[in-house]
C-alpha cells in the first residue's frame, strides 16, 4: 500500500510534498510542498487539485515545446553524446544557424509543407548537396523528438531530399599552382608564411584543420614522414582548440617528398628567429592560423596570377588530381587522404583518370591465340556428332 503522502507536523498542522513527474525538457523531478492545513481533509483536497492541474499543465506543456527549447537545451546535450568532439563543434553552429528558421514554431506543429519552405529558402543560397546535409542534421533531430514524446511526426523524412547535383571536384593544376606561389617572396616573412602553407597544403592534400594542427614534432625530417593525429577547432583567436579527427581514417602518417621537407626546414629556421620555440607548423604570430587567412590570401592570388578562384579545400583535390597525373592508383590516394572508403576517392576523382577503352583493347590484342583444328566435326563419328551438337 502506497504510503499516505498527507503528515501531520508537530504543531498540529498539515502537510505534504507532492511528486508530479518530471520536467520533459530537463528531466528533472518536479516536487512541490504545501504546509499549514487545519485538517487532513484541507491538506487532501489541495493534494488532489494540484496533482490534477500540474499533470495537466505537464501534459500541455509537453505539447507545445517550442523547437527553439527542444534544439537547445534537450537536443544539442543529447546530440554532443552522439558525436565526436569535433563533429559537434562544427556541426553545432550549422543546426543553430538553419534550425532557426523553425525555433518560433511549436516542435509537434511542424508541418511538411514548412519544411518544403525551408528547403526553398536555403536553395537560393546553397548548393542542393549542402541542403540535403543540413535536412538529414534536421532529420535526426526529428528522431529524437519523437522518442521523447515531443513530436508524433517526421516532417523532414515525409517531404523527401531535394534533388542532389553531382558536382565536380575543382582544383589547380601544377602549372596553375606554380603561377600563384611564384608571386610569394620569401623574403618576406609573411609571404615566406603564405608560400610554406599553400605548399604543404598542394604536396600533402591536408586537411585546412589538420594543417593548421601540425607541430613540428609531428614530422620526422630525416624519414620525412608526417603524422596527423588532430585537427584544429578554431573559433576566434582566444578561443580554439586541437580535437580528435573526424574519423579513424583521418589518422595517419604520410611520407612527404624532399622539396618539401626542405621547404619545411627553411621555414622553421626562419619562423623560430621570430617566434623562438613556436611549435606550430603553420603559424607566423604563436596561435592556429585564423580559417580566414588562408582562404583570403588564396583569393586574392589567384586574381593577381590570373588563374580561377578555388578554395582552400580545393588545394586537397589538386594534391589528388596531382597524384593521379603521375599515375598512382585510387588505393594510396585513398590512404594519403584519410578517406574512410575507397567509394569517397573513387566518386570524387574517378572523373579525372583516362580513359582506358582503348589502351584495355590493345593490351587484350594477341591474348586469345586460335590453332585451326586438323578435322571439321563433320569428319566425327554420328554419336560423336550428334553429341555435339545436342548437348544439353
Amino acid at each position: 500500500m502506497a504510503k499516505d503522502p498527507i503528515k501531520k507536523a508537530d504543531n498540529g498542522t498539515y502537510y505534504f510534498r507532492a511528486n508530479l513527474g518530471y520536467n520533459p525538457i530537463t528531466g528533472k523531478q518536479i516536487q512541490k510542498y504545501r504546509s499549514g492545513f487545519k485538517t487532513k481533509k484541507e491538506a487532501r483536497e489541495e493534494y488532489s487539485k494540484l496533482v490534477l492541474t500540474s499533470t495537466e499543465e505537464l501534459t500541455a506543456k509537453k505539447e507545445t515545446i517550442s523547437f527553439q527549447t527542444f534544439i537547445e537545451e534537450t537536443y544539442l546535450l543529447w546530440y554532443k553524446t552522439q558525436v565526436k568532439e569535433s563533429t559537434y563543434l562544427n556541426r553545432r553552429s550549422t543546426i543553430q544557424k538553419h534550425f532557426a528558421y523553425f525555433y518560433k514554431m511549436a516542435t509537434d506543429e511542424i508541418e511538411p509543407i514548412n519544411v518544403q519552405n525551408w528547403q526553398l529558402e536555403l536553395a537560393k543560397e546553397f548548393s542542393p548537396n549542402y541542403i540535403r546535409i543540413v535536412q538529414g542534421m534536421l532529420s535526426i533531430a526529428f528522431d529524437r523528438a519523437i522518442v521523447l514524446g515531443i513530436a508524433k511526426k517526421k516532417p523532414s523524412r515525409m517531404i523527401g531530399n531535394i534533388k542532389s547535383k553531382k558536382t565536380k571536384a575543382d582544383f589547380w593544376t601544377l602549372e596553375e599552382f606554380q603561377k600563384v606561389i611564384s608571386l610569394l617572396y620569401k623574403g618576406d616573412y609573411y609571404e615566406h608564411y603564405l608560400f610554406i602553407s599553400f605548399c604543404l597544403l598542394f604536396m600533402t592534400g591536408m586537411r585546412i584543420g589538420e594543417a593548421a594542427a601540425l607541430q613540428w614534432s609531428d614530422i620526422d625530417f630525416e624519414t620525412g614522414l608526417l603524422s596527423i593525429t588532430k585537427t584544429l577547432y578554431y573559433k576566434s583567436m582566444d578561443d580554439y582548440k586541437f580535437v580528435e579527427p573526424k574519423t579513424q581514417a583521418s589518422v595517419r602518417t604520410i611520407y612527404i617528398d624532399t622539396d618539401t621537407i626542405r621547404e619545411l626546414q627553411a621555414w622553421r629556421e626562419v619562423q623560430q628567429k621570430v617566434l623562438k620555440g613556436c611549435n606550430l607548423v603553420l603559424s607566423y604570430n604563436s596561435i592556429p592560423t585564423s580559417k580566414h587567412t588562408l582562404p583570403r590570401a588564396l583569393e586574392k592570388l589567384a586574381g593577381l596570377a590570373g588563374v580561377h578562384r578555388i578554395k582552400i579545400h580545393a588545394l586537397r583535390h589538386s594534391h589528388a588530381s596531382l597524384l593521379i597525373s603521375v599515375g598512382e592508383n585510387p588505393l594510396l590516394i585513398k590512404e594519403r587522404l584519410g578517406h574512410e572508403k575507397i567509394q569517397t576517392t573513387l566518386g570524387t576523382y574517378g572523373h579525372l583518370y583516362p580513359n582506358s577503352n582503348l589502351e584495355v583493347a590493345n593490351k587484350l590484342t594477341g591474348v586469345l591465340t586460335y590453332t585451326p583444328a586438323s578435322h571439321s566435326i563433320a569428319d566425327y563419328t554420328s554419336n560423336q556428332h550428334t553429341a555435339i551438337y545436342h548437348r544439353g
